[in-house]
């Protein structure tokens, strides 16, 4: 479960990592009491599950108490990457003089956690690794010692800090590991951790993502999960369905994550860029594999639909259905590209083809015509 931002620099808080002076709005006639106690200019924030926020709209900086109000008016009433703004962060914004990544992940190859931080932070830890990779220092944690100074404090110095900075930075790196054993965490990520001009360290943004498995331990947080979900997220939970939303424009659902990743891997071998990821699981019912097409056809942003079924205990018969239905009732008429094989292969294939849907036997063939569609293919 991913936290928003206010929740996860409240654990910071907890653990006495330090973080911007701020206030949590849930409208915007309460901008005003808000900023009351905070210096100017401002920095406004939605608090939304997605990425590139900043790029998307949802952070806007503002010099005056009036330009606060009216990037809260803003937010409220906007959707960012198509999730709606119910709650606004508003912070200091402070004067900085460098950006770091700080993070404590989980390497699974190697069962254990993991300290990625860089000199480089304000982007995204893949495209620092991409671009730069030696700027990336990744440090190897013992589950039995876990971080002890000593190994923070050499984190630290292959950072480029000394002296008082680099006690201080030692110490926030220590927290982090501490915040990520006490929320069953399987990251938790300060990008960027700004240092001030003041030479002190302050985490600008904060993201934490707890283990599903350990929600249990954590019912704050249990209670407010389906809140925090988009409506297709929150279909996908309703019917068991594992989902996940990319940048593409190709939709893909499959019944397996092996199959969808090898899926996801041969639409960016030809060219194309996956939408989303839908797993159906094994022996999904009709109703689940109906609401796994409605999820993937409302997406405004996908142009086809690749639906690519291996049938062992999942049924082909009952995946045409419902792609048949599905497609009927769709308000957003979208290609379709389907390989499905395996049980009741012949008579699911039969279904379609009744229905004028073209079915490939080849997962390869069906990658490529669902790049080629979304090239510019027209209905």
């Amino acid at each position: 479960m991913n936290l928003l931002e206010y929740e996860a620099k409240d654990e910071f808080s907890k653990h006495n990592v330090a973080i911007p002076k701020g206030s949590l709005i849930t409208k915007s006639t309460q901008t005003t009491q808000a900023v009351a106690n905070l210096k100017p200019p401002y920095m406004v924030k939605a608090q939304v599950l997605v990425g590139g926020r900043g790029k998307a709209g949802g952070i806007i900086c503002a010099k005056t108490t009036k330009e606060a109000q009216d990037a809260a008016t803003k937010l409220f009433g906007a959707q960012v990457k198509d999730l709606p703004v119910t709650k606004v962060l508003i912070e200091e914004k402070l004067a900085v003089r460098r950006e770091l990544y700080v993070s404590i992940t989980i390497d699974r190859f190697n069962r254990s956690y993991i300290a990625l931080t860089s000199v480089i932070g304000g982007v995204e830890v893949e495209e620092i690794a991409d671009q730069t990779p030696n700027s990336v220092i990744r440090t190897f944690i013992d589950f039995q010692l876990g971080i002890r100074s000593f190994h923070a404090a050499a984190i630290a110095k292959k950072l480029g800090y000394s002296g008082n900075q680099l006690v201080e930075l030692s110490s926030i790196i220590q927290k982090l590991y501490q915040v990520c054993v006490d929320n069953d965490a399987e990251l938790v990520e300060i990008n960027p951790l700004a240092e001030t001009q003041n030479g002190h360290f302050v985490a600008l943004d904060a993201r934490i993502i707890i283990d599903d498995n350990a929600l249990f331990r954590h019912p704050k947080y249990a209670e407010s999960e389906a809140h925090a979900l988009s409506s297709q997220e929150a279909l996908a939970l309703k019917n068991g369905l594992t989902y996940v939303k990319l940048d593409g424009d190709i939709g893909v659902i499959g019944n397996g994550a092996g199959l969808i990743m090898a899926t996801l891997d041969l639409l960016n071998f030809y060219g194309g860029k996956p939408a989303d990821f839908l797993d159906l699981g094994g022996g999904a019912a009709l109703e689940a594999i109906k609401a796994a097409l409605r999820i993937v056809f409302d997406d405004s942003g996908t142009k086809v639909v690749l639906v690519n079924v291996l049938g062992g205990i999942t049924h082909c018969d009952d995946v045409a259905w419902g792609i048949v239905e599905v497609a009927k009732e769709a308000k957003a008429k979208k290609r379709l590209v389907v390989r499905l094989v395996g049980t009741n292969q012949q008579q699911g294939q039969k279904i379609l083809g009744e229905a004028g849907i073209v079915v490939l036997d080849s997962m390869e063939d069906a990658a490529k015509q669902a790049v080629e569609f979304a090239a510019g293919a027209q209905l």
